[in-house]
């Protein structure tokens, strides 16, 4: 297995253009996201509408009202995405760790999942009460239900270690999803083609107005992390020495599960379930810039806007007219990259 410690630049080479040449990256691919699709439109045409005031044109309202809410989400959740899969692998000391290992993902999807199949009946009318909001409101309730669960299972006094957060994950994501598998069983024809549609991922119609809670939340916790940066740095050293550093490391890992939890779970509400890119993209950023996480966090906060944006425009234009559910994509550049990861770990231990 890879070390945490491992990069490919010198780190005075990625602490100058590494930043500099991702935000480049990300104005870049948003250009793209938002001319290429089923209209494709010039970056001259573009600049154009960005900067207009008239908004009678269909260009104008396919950039304004669909374009552009899906480039400011693909945005947020990958940048949210990368730093929750950052803080994690360092919470955890392994590369290959990622958010679902604490039931983020199988909480919201047993809470929507809820919500399709039983909003309607058992539930009092949650979906009539709530429209469309119902579903995402669902998963972050169980997103947050779940992890609070995990966390009073592996947390006992003051003691909050990570084996037994992963054990009472591992347990508790073993529980949810015999229950996901009932609801699945006992749901009708087009209950069970919203919930497949919805675990699959889309960013597909999402308004501002409908994003805005997510999006903050997802920006405070992106925020939080980066002011985690140091005490991740020296938690790496090892337990007791960050305990004789001054870090405070019982609160440092509740901080990082809960950043997490509310990061995750506002992303995964209005995104449904998107795979790997928390786990792909630190993993690649450490090999390139180390492990100091003054840098890694920023810059995985980036390259996860990268990939969910082009993860979004592949998904809507592969196929044309239809489009292609964006968990798929992120799943299938993810498999591979995982099998590489394992076949280096196999090869290392041969040696």
């Amino acid at each position: 297995m890879l070390a945490l410690n491992q990069s490919l630049l010198s780190p005075d080479v990625a602490r100058k253009w590494m930043l500099l040449g991702l935000a480049v990256a990300v104005l870049g691919v948003s250009f793209l996201a938002l001319a290429i699709g089923g209209v494709d439109i010039s970056l001259e045409r573009l600049v154009t509408i960005l900067f207009s005031s008239q908004t009678n044109s269909l260009e104008q309202a396919v950039i304004w009202q669909i374009r552009l809410p899906r480039l400011v989400l693909a945005l947020v959740v990958g940048a949210g995405l990368g730093a929750c899969g950052a803080a994690m692998q360092a919470i955890f000391r392994n590369p290959l760790a990622d958010p679902g290992l604490i039931g983020i993902s199988s909480g919201a999807a047993l809470g929507a999942i809820s919500t399709i199949v039983l909003g309607s009946t058992l539930l009092s009318d949650f979906s009539a009460y709530y429209g469309i909001y119902a579903v995402p409101i669902g998963a972050f309730l169980g997103c947050l239900a779940i992890c609070s669960i995990i966390y009073r299972l592996s947390s006992q006094g003051n003691r909050f270690t990570i084996v037994s957060l992963l054990l009472a994950g591992i347990a508790v994501n073993a529980i949810v999803g015999a229950v996901i598998g009932i609801l699945t069983l006992i749901s009708s024809d087009e209950q069970l083609r919203d919930l497949t549609f919805w675990s699959m991922g889309s960013l597909a119609g999402n308004s501002f107005m409908m994003m805005l809670p997510s999006l903050v939340l997802m920006l405070a916790c992106c925020i939080g992390f980066s002011r985690l940066a140091q005490p991740l740095n020296l938690y790496l050293l090892g337990e007791q020495q960050a305990k004789h550093l001054g870090v405070n490391v019982v609160s440092l890992k509740k901080q990082v599960f809960v950043f997490t939890a509310l990061c995750t779970g506002a992303a995964v509400a209005l995104t449904g379930i998107i795979g790997f890119v928390g786990f792909i993209v630190p993993h690649i950023v450490r090999l390139l810039i180390g492990p100091d996480h003054r840098y890694l966090l920023p810059a995985s906060m980036l390259g996860g806007a990268i990939l969910l944006c082009l993860a979004d425009l592949m998904a809507r234009t592969l196929i044309l007219p239809s489009e292609l559910p964006i968990g798929l994509i992120t799943s299938a550049l993810g498999g591979p990259f995982f099998l590489i990861m394992l076949l280096k770990t196999y090869r290392i231990k041969e040696l």
